[in-house]
């Protein structure tokens, strides 16, 4: 069975709202600072730390893309980009599935990608244990 991760974007968020491309932005920008850390310490780091590349298929244009791995540890990983309503409020979320061919590698890459999101948007995570993370000011 596939299992599914969510990143809420919440009140104190970084952004209220999310596109797929921004989210392709964001991606961009994990593989671009693991490349500098790569080259500071003299190897090649972000094919390590990103061992896949962006793809999209004509039935998922505009609704979703996935991950493909490049390596033969790591397979797919998909990403969705949504909204639910909830107490009259529409709240933005992230879903981030692994199909049901995934591997223990896409399993723990996209954890790691997604506490990087979630950081990085202070939003709210349920990762694919159902435990919840704040990454969100909270009072």
């Amino acid at each position: 069975m596939a299992q599914s991760a969510y990143i809420y974007l919440v009140d104190g968020s970084a952004a209220s709202t999310l596109t797929l491309d921004e989210l392709k932005d964001h991606l961009g920008r994990y593989q671009e600072q693991t490349g500098l850390t790569g080259r500071q310490l003299g190897w090649d780091y972000a094919a390590s730390a990103f061992p896949y590349s962006i793809e999209t298929k004509p039935e998922g244009q505009g609704k979703w893309f996935y991950l493909k791995g490049s390596n033969p540890l790591y397979k797919y990983i998909l990403f969705g980009v949504g909204t639910q309503t909830e107490e009259e409020k529409e709240k933005t979320y992230i879903q981030v599935t692994l199909p049901d061919d995934s591997t223990h590698g896409d399993k723990s890459k996209g954890n790691e990608l997604c506490k990087y999101l979630a950081r990085h948007l202070k939003a709210e995570l349920r990762l694919f244990n159902g435990r919840t993370m704040y990454f969100n000011p909270r009072k």
